[in-house]
């Protein structure tokens, strides 16, 4: 099957590019994300159907503001521009960008004076959220506005001979409740594609290039028992059939009773050969005095590849290792569009000495698609929704070293919340609840009539769609109730329970 045409993503500084990404493929149209300086050979050779300009912080007339290459307006390829990327459309095709002195922030009402293209669906009146200072008081010769608002001449434009359209409002957020429809009306009409992005046609693709990749060599999976590993491993299964050995690393950083359900999960349920490999004394010897996130990390990515070509040593010399890698983790490891946030053991963890070749099936996509990937495969709902679980795994949440002692306070106190959040019927509501023990930290308390001076456990909770962003869930009293009383009881080294009120951004999920 051939590889689909990409919309491309410019990244021009928002904090909604990965959105915009997201609700590209939600639409059913693959997407992905670029750097705003990007070269103009490098968009070519990617052969874009679309391109979108995000939004941004900055000014367009701000020294060393993001831009693009003039030429990306002549490549003949759609552009929709949002927010920022619509004034810089406006400002490299001759309409005019003002400072008005007239900012919009949040909602707005949008008054459609033209349906065009992308507004086809809206009333003549609707809700969009906004959020700019500048804003386009001219538009470029040849575009017709199409919509305004109580502040703005310019709320909308496009061109269609040309396939340039435009919005200074958030079509991507929730906010704006018609922006699906606008976004579609761009893909589907404006670029002419079709939504053809699905379940079944990513599995084809991947079983393709994992073909193409292996051919008859023998492939190493490693298996954590989480959804990204457990659909991974059933694309390369379903590519190469028994090629494949799955290799579970026991690192000793899992919580309450995983390497059972691992085993019983594939070894039995789906047949896929599996290697238990039990090596939590190797990895506890590595993370011994480091309490750096970051050394933590690469310490734990360099261990696993050790291990593994151990394994592969022992199986005749299997050269390749399939891993879970999202397309977050791409980006959160650092790339030309996004900082370093962190380092995900899988991407920015491992050492450069490899003996194996990466097989990464998914890549290229978000959460969110991975599970419905993974349903498709017939993979069990306890997998399917399983909560995410970072790869150096209980490791990073413990801030502070990482020894046996402080693994059996995070692993009591990490069940007991997830039996309570089970218990509330949170599980699907919440993306991820999970507990953090501060293990350099010590607090004062009284248990019976004597003082106890023992580390602090803090509880997070949070909402999300995809990681990308999130925010903290507003547990009932009662569940933290309960948690709390449960950990401090049960959980010796133990007598704090705090609750993480903190969204991402300006957090990240997990604490490391």
């Amino acid at each position: 099957m051939p590889e689909p045409r990409p919309v491309l993503v410019v990244d021009l500084g928002a904090q909604y590019a990965q959105l915009i990404a997201r609700r590209i493929r939600e639409c059913h149209v693959y997407s992905e994300i670029v750097a705003h300086d990007a070269p103009l050979d490098e968009i070519r050779r990617r052969r874009p159907a679309g391109i979108v300009l995000s939004g941004g912080p900055a000014s367009v007339y701000e020294a060393g503001a993001p831009s693009v290459d003039p030429a990306l307006f002549e490549l003949g390829v759609p552009v929709l521009g949002i927010c920022y990327g619509h004034q810089l459309m406006a400002q490299a095709l001759g309409g005019e960008v003002a400072a008005t002195g007239r900012r919009e922030y949040g909602g707005t009402a949008l008054h459609t004076e033209r349906a065009g293209v992308l507004l086809q669906d809206l009333a003549e009146r609707e809700q969009v959220w906004m959020s700019h200072g500048d804003a386009v008081i001219l538009a470029p010769e040849g575009f017709v506005v199409t919509a305004v608002t109580d502040t703005i001449p310019v709320a909308a434009m496009e061109d269609p001979q040309r396939g340039m359209f435009a919005v200074q409002f958030h079509p991507e957020v929730a906010h704006t409740p018609r922006g699906t429809a606008i976004m579609k009306r761009f893909l589907y009409d404006g670029c002419g594609l079709l939504p053809d992005w699905t379940p079944t046609n990513v599995i084809e693709r991947s079983v393709d290039a994992i073909r193409a990749q292996v051919g008859g060599g023998e492939v190493l999976c490693a298996l954590s028992g989480g959804v990204d590993s457990a659909v991974a491993a059933l694309l390369v299964h379903r590519a190469v059939g028994e090629q494949l050995t799955c290799v579970f690393v026991d690192h000793g950083l899992n919580r309450e009773g995983e390497p059972d359900q691992v085993e019983e999960t594939f070894a039995r349920h789906f047949g896929v050969p599996l290697v238990h490999v039990k090596a939590a004394d190797r990895f506890l010897a590595k993370l011994a005095g480091v309490t750096d996130p970051e050394a933590k990390r690469r310490a734990i990515g360099e261990e696993f590849i050790r291990v593994f070509e151990e394994v592969a040593r022992e199986r005749s010399g299997a050269r390749f290792l399939v891993q879970g890698t999202l397309y977050p983790d791409v980006i959160e490891s650092g790339s030309r569009t996004a900082a370093n946030i962190k380092s995900h053991h899988n991407v920015g963890g491992l050492p450069d000495d490899m003996d194996l070749e990466l097989v990464e099936p998914l890549r290229d996509l978000f959460k969110d698609e991975v599970r419905v990937v993974g349903s498709e495969l017939g993979l069990p709902e306890e997998i399917v929704q399983r909560q995410p679980f970072p790869g150096p795994g209980l490791a990073v949440r413990i801030v502070g070293e990482v020894t046996q002692e402080n693994l059996a306070k995070v692993r009591g106190a990490d069940h007991i919340v997830r039996q309570e959040i089970r218990r509330a019927g949170l599980e699907r509501e919440t993306w991820q609840a999970f507990c953090v023990l501060l293990a350099d930290v010590r607090s004062v308390g009284v248990m019976g009539d004597g003082r106890t001076y023992e580390s602090p456990v803090v509880v997070r909770a949070v909402t999300s769609e995809d990681a990308m962003t999130a925010d903290w869930a507003r547990l009932p009293p009662d569940v933290l109730d309960r948690i709390a009383s449960r950990v401090i009881a049960e959980v010796p080294g133990v007598n704090r329970v705090a609750y993480d009120i903190t969204s991402k951004p300006p957090g990240t999920i997990e604490w490391e």
